[in-house]
């Protein structure tokens, strides 16, 4: 045994048994004063809120969405594809058929550019709800003349005659049949579904985003009274006699507007809801999924 040992030794003939018994006492009488004292915390606490979201670890884990097994609005049951199509490249001639027979030759001359047309139609309507959306590749002709401005300088008003550059446009697309159009369309969207592929959307389907495009123009909104335009000069490196003009919405809310929603508000309130009937007779052949809620005003 060693001296630091001899120190801890009770003493002679005194028993350990009390201080056991003390120990044994303060140690029950802490912890039930310690429970009594976290149950009387508990209470001043209240109970926990009920918005109160559990931890992380106890939340049930939610899978995320499959996707979709095949196209949302199939076109199938409008019409069979044609089984003798031509190659992509080689498809204008069948095309230009198709078009002459659904809308006349002299009307598709006059209004469609029939060179890659297909092409065309796919990347314009990808376009529509971003920024941008070439004239150089759009399907249809360009509306002629220039915008025409009322005011001077920096900042202009889109004149009321804007409207009647489209009107003829708009006649001629209330002509042609949606049933007829539709079955047409579908008897050759084999090359519309292989120009989307090669657009960079291999495992997507084209008619399903001509559908939510359809939706975005449906939404744009109405012009309230004379558009406000900004007139901005784009000038380069060699000073031009006819400097190229950029126009601008002023308010920014409309320039924030997509190509295809500014196209909208371009031509004119009544022109545009004429392009909305037109468009939803189209959407009524085409799709097979509801329409969103049509919002206030439209």
């Amino acid at each position: 045994m060693t001296d630091q040992e001899a120190d801890y030794r009770p003493p002679a003939g005194r028993s350990p048994l009390p201080w056991l018994v003390l120990v044994v006492v303060l140690a029950v009488a802490g912890y039930f004063g310690w429970r009594a004292w976290q149950q009387q915390q508990a209470r001043d606490a209240g109970p926990p809120p009920l918005t109160q979201a559990p931890p992380p670890e106890d939340r049930p884990e939610t899978p995320p969405a499959a996707p979709p097994a095949g196209p949302q609005n199939p076109v199938d049951a409008i019409a069979p594809a044609d089984t003798a199509l031509p190659a992509l490249a080689q498809a204008d001639a069948a095309v230009r058929d198709a078009l002459n027979g659904l809308m006349g030759a002299a009307r598709v001359g006059q209004w469609l550019q029939v060179d890659g047309f297909v092409r065309r139609v796919v990347a314009t309507v990808d376009n529509l709800p971003r920024e941008h959306a070439a004239p150089a590749v759009w399907p249809v002709r360009p509306m002629a003349g220039r915008m025409p401005l009322t005011g001077e300088g920096d900042l202009q008003t889109l004149a009321p005659e804007n409207a009647q550059r489209y009107t003829a446009f708009i006649a001629m697309a209330e002509s042609v049949d949606s049933v007829a159009g539709a079955r047409a369309y579908a008897r050759l969207y084999p090359l519309f579904q292989q120009a989307y592929e090669e657009l960079g959307y291999p495992g997507r389907y084209f008619n399903d985003r001509l559908i939510t495009v359809i939706d975005h123009l449906l939404a744009a909104p109405v012009a309230e009274g004379p558009l406000a335009i900004r007139v901005v000069e784009v000038r380069g490196e060699v000073p031009s006699e006819r400097p190229w003009l950029r126009y601008e919405y002023a308010d920014p809310r409309l320039e924030a507007l997509s190509a295809g929603q500014k196209l909208m508000l371009r031509m004119g309130s009544e022109n545009a809801q004429r392009v909305k009937v037109v468009l939803r007779a189209w959407r009524a052949q085409l799709a097979r999924m509801p329409a969103a809620a049509k919002p206030a005003g439209q």
